[in-house]
């Protein structure tokens, strides 16, 4: 993934809603999402070069997703495939913190990420860059290729649309607008990742149009204090044009708790 806009326990009958967009390479094979047949409780894309995942869901009720970290001086040629790590994340049974726990020990061996996973009870994230991992209070969040909720322009734009979309949940079309603008940030703005300035020009809308890296695909998932969880995904192709839209709903395992709090907008702690 490299945008991912979510909502954790602030909307009273959908405690996390998630806006992500994946952007890879075109020529790298890949399956929309579906249920896995050697992991069944899995509901995911997959990657069919390395066999990992970069956004899933799980009939248990867990949510995991990874972006990669933008840092031209930390290239791994050789490390393992970080979709396995999300795999990982759904599917460990203990709480997510202890999960997250557990993979920072070998965070070190991978290339730069940051990953997200959550259940009914916690939403906890890991950066490997610095290690921590880091339980998440009700709020609203952004993350793409550098820390949490670093103020990059699309990220900032993101956060503030899918609080605009929340009031009209569970309708799709607000988090589709925000995940398609593909509208690029004024020079001013942009953040500087070492990539040189065309190419921060050319990754900073929200939704990539280019024929070798682009926007592949973006999902919306809901899970409901009621414990009807849902996947939305829309497949693009070079010119950005929908070739796939897929909607997976199901009950959960387990409930999330009705919880609200009073400005989605309002900052959230460190």
């Amino acid at each position: 993934m490299c945008l991912i806009a979510l909502a954790w326990r602030i909307h009273p009958d959908y405690p996390l809603v998630v806006a992500a967009n994946r952007d890879e390479f075109r020529n790298r094979p890949t399956r929309p999402a579906h249920w896995w047949e050697d992991t069944p409780e899995v509901l995911a894309g997959r990657d069919l070069e390395a066999g990992g995942t970069w956004l899933g869901i799980t009939r248990g009720g867990r949510f995991a997703a990874l972006t990669n970290r933008r840092d031209p001086a930390r290239r791994m040629e050789s490390a393992p495939s970080r979709g396995q790590l999300v795999l990982r994340a759904l599917t460990d049974a203990r709480p997510p913190s202890q999960a997250l726990s557990e993979i920072a020990e070998e965070g070190a061996r991978y290339a730069g990420y940051n990953l997200l996973t959550g259940d009914p009870s916690e939403l906890c994230v890991h950066d490997n860059t610095t290690g921590t991992v880091r339980t998440l209070a009700p709020g609203l969040y952004g993350l793409s290729n550098a820390h949490l909720d670093t103020p990059w322009p699309k990220l900032t734009l993101a956060r503030a649309r899918l609080a605009e979309a929340l009031a009209s949940m569970p309708d799709p079309a607000g988090v589709l607008a925000l995940l398609r603008d593909d509208a690029p940030a004024p020079d001013h703005l942009l953040p500087d990742t070492g990539v040189g300035l065309e190419a921060e020009r050319r990754l900073s809308p929200a939704f990539l149009r280019d024929t070798h890296y682009g926007t592949r695909s973006s999902a919306m998932i809901l899970f409901g204090a009621d414990g009807e969880a849902s996947l939305r995904e829309w497949t693009w192709n070079a010119d950005g044009a929908l070739v796939h839209e897929a909607v997976h709903a199901f009950r959960t395992e387990a409930r999330h708790a009705r919880t609200a709090t009073p400005n989605p907008m309002e900052p959230t702690s460190p």
